[in-house]
């Protein structure tokens, strides 16, 4: 046979059709929104991590500008103050040795001196002033001779060059000839003195001023690194400077490193010196040479360490430093700066596979609940029917709410009291046509048992008039006259129980009626020995009652109760509104109870346990009430007392 899911599904239960139905349209709609937004979120982190990450690393290019930009500001401003500092001492120099041929030429003018010997005592003069370790002052012509000089005097150097192949020399004595009288200039120029030693060239100020007297320009000159220049302090520092750019780390493997303009590296974590201008990623792309290029900008690029397994993509952002020629770059891989984003990604999916879960728990207890709400009266009802399909008339499902369910409970028992009813009324149907069948018999002997009755009770009074109470047949005389009555009586119930009346339904005060018998039966002989005590609610409404037979009842109650009671015990009669449906009437008596066997037979036709009861009296009664579609039920302990319990309903339901 072809398997069928709707077929299959039709034949779930209840609870597991709502489970079926409910969970995927509860479940189904959180994993799509929450996927919805675990992806939206995942993609603003990503985004936003990356903002912030490009702007981390822009200012982190920022910082390093900044830190090589204080280094220059701060070495370039105290070589601007020794500059200016040497620059004057320079001069005082020149203008000492310009006082000192000044004076030497004033003693020759006034005859105390040959010019021979003022300029050799002012040569004499110059030699013995030092600048620095290796500077000192010199004078030569405008023609190049060098007039005064340590080592070199009396060469002409007009065509001597510097380090670059510049005439410094005809430069210096060109700018001393044009210049204004006392004008003291200056000269900068790169010089290797190899009698120093000197294996590289270093950079000489040399400052000057032109005596036109003696045709002499006289300088004062000395290394810059033996002046103003510090190259071991600058190194030093620059140390310094490359180990705190080298400690700041970007991420957990990113740094900073600086290059010159060709390539070489300045400062670099394990590279330094070294001229990378070819280096090429694991693409082949020459990433160097673009920066180099380019000079500012962001560069993407894969890039392999020894200890990966395989090329990551690194993201660098670099910008040029004018002052020294420098590109500084700050580089980091995109897997670690987007590590917080894949976290944040893998809670994001933890949360969205978990909180289907707790929800999908929550939602199947939530349906197991109302489920269960919703299928225990529906079972509870299959149990109840299943019983009265058995024929057991008198069960009744529980009513505990108002909705459909309780709806459909209030009829289906409002349908089996009709249908307990309608049995009730066939076995009432056959008990009556038994009845009638009786009442026919009873009708037709009764005229026949009655007559002869009469005459016996006729010829018994008769007979008891006649013979003296001391007369030992006297009492057998009044022994026939007392059981001829209980006959009489007997034949008379048969017809009352045979013939019962239609209750005729009338407007009745039921508390006014109650009152009414207690007040009567309280006179009654059989009821002396007893006291009654009555317990009547005032908010009874009248109902719907034929009070002569409800008499009939009450009395029949009453005396029943006084005959099983002790002398001097009380017997109560309690009366009250029970929920707006009826009125519940007690009666209740301290006798001497009934036991569990006769409790089943009590309301049988002539079933008693008195010695002279005809065993209709409850019979009648049951009938009378059950005419009045009330309810009648009889509680008893043995020793203890009886409880007989009536309830008339307030609305009659019509059959």
């Amino acid at each position: 046979m072809r398997y069928s899911p709707i077929k299959a599904f039709r034949n779930l239960k209840i609870r597991r059709k709502l489970l079926v139905i409910i969970l995927p349209l509860v479940l189904l709609p959180i994993i799509l929104l929450g996927g919805m937004i675990g992806y939206i979120a995942t993609q603003q982190a990503y985004e936003g991590i990356t903002a912030t990450s490009k702007a981390d690393l822009d200012h982190m290019t920022e910082f390093t500008l900044n830190l090589l930009d204080g280094h220059h500001r701060q070495f370039e401003v105290n070589r601007q103050e020794k500059k200016v500092i040497v620059k004057r001492e320079l001069k005082a120099l020149v203008d000492l040795a310009y006082t000192l041929i000044n004076q030497q030429q004033q003693q020759c003018e006034h005859g105390h001196a040959t010019r021979n010997d003022g300029q050799s005592s002012a040569r004499n003069s110059f030699k013995q002033v030092s600048i620095g370790s290796n500077g000192y002052l010199f004078a030569l012509t405008s023609k190049g001779t060098l007039a005064v000089h340590p080592a070199r005097e009396g060469e002409n150097i007009i065509d001597e060059q510097d380090e670059n192949g510049h005439f410094f020399i005809r430069d210096l004595t060109e700018r001393a000839v044009l210049s204004e009288p006392g004008e003291v200039l200056y000269a900068i120029y790169p010089w290797r003195n190899e009698q120093l030693g000197d294996t590289s060239p270093r950079n000489k100020i040399v400052a000057f001023r032109y005596c036109p007297k003696w045709d002499w320009i006289v300088a004062a000159g000395g290394f810059l690194d033996e002046t103003y220049d510090n190259p071991e302090f600058e190194k030093k520092s620059m140390l310094a400077l490359a180990e705190q750019i080298k400690s700041k780390k970007v991420g957990k493997t990113g740094y900073i490193y600086c290059m010159s303009s060709d390539g070489t590296m300045k400062i670099h974590p394990n590279a330094e010196g070294q001229n990378l201008i070819s280096a090429e990623d694991t693409s082949g792309k020459a990433f160097i040479a673009e920066m180099v290029k380019n000079q500012d900008g962001w560069i993407r690029y894969p890039w392999r360490n020894k200890y990966d397994k395989k090329a990551r993509m690194k993201i660098v952002r670099y910008r040029y430093f004018a002052p020294w020629d420098w590109i500084v770059a700050v580089g980091s891989y995109e897997d670690e700066f987007y590590q917080q984003a894949n976290d944040l990604k893998w809670r994001i999916a933890k949360y969205v596979l978990l909180l289907p879960m707790i929800i999908g728990i929550i939602a199947v207890t939530l349906v197991l609940m109302a489920s269960k709400i919703l299928t225990d009266p529906i079972q509870k009802m299959t149990t109840v029917i299943r019983r009265v399909r058995q024929g057991r008339l008198d069960e009744q499902m529980p009513v505990e709410t108002l909705d459909e369910l309780g709806e459909l409970a209030l009829s289906f028992n409002r349908m089996t009291r009709m249908l307990q009813k309608n049995k009730e009324m066939e076995a009432s149907l056959a008990q009556q046509g038994k009845m009638a069948s009786l009442g026919v018999l009873s009708s037709g002997v009764a005229h026949e048992i009655n007559n002869p009755l009469g005459v016996i009770l006729g010829y018994a009074g008769y007979l008891e008039k006649k013979i003296p109470e001391d007369d030992p047949n006297h009492t057998f005389i009044s022994e026939i006259k007392r059981e001829s009555k209980r006959c009489k009586k007997i034949v008379q119930d048969l017809l009352s129980y045979s013939r019962t009346p239609k209750p005729v339904l009338e407007q009745t005060d039921i508390v006014k009626l109650l009152r009414q018998i207690i007040d009567f039966a309280s006179n009654h002989t059989d009821l002396y020995h007893v006291s009654i005590e009555q317990n009547l609610a005032d908010d009874i409404p009248l109902l719907d009652a034929d009070a002569d037979q409800l008499r009939q009842v009450v009395i029949n109650l009453l005396l029943n109760a006084g005959a099983a009671s002790p002398r001097g015990s009380m017997i109560k009669v309690n009366a009250s509104l029970e929920d707006n449906a009826g009125v519940l009437i007690e009666f209740i008596d301290e006798g001497e109870g009934i036991s569990l066997e006769n409790l089943e037979k009590i309301f049988e036709p002539f079933f008693t346990t008195k010695a002279r009861g005809t065993g209709l009296g409850l019979a009648i009664t049951k009938q009378i009430i059950d005419m009045h579609q009330g309810k009648i039920s009889i509680d008893s302990v043995l020793d203890q007392g009886t409880t007989v319990t009536i309830f008339l309903p307030l609305q009659r339901e019509e059959y």
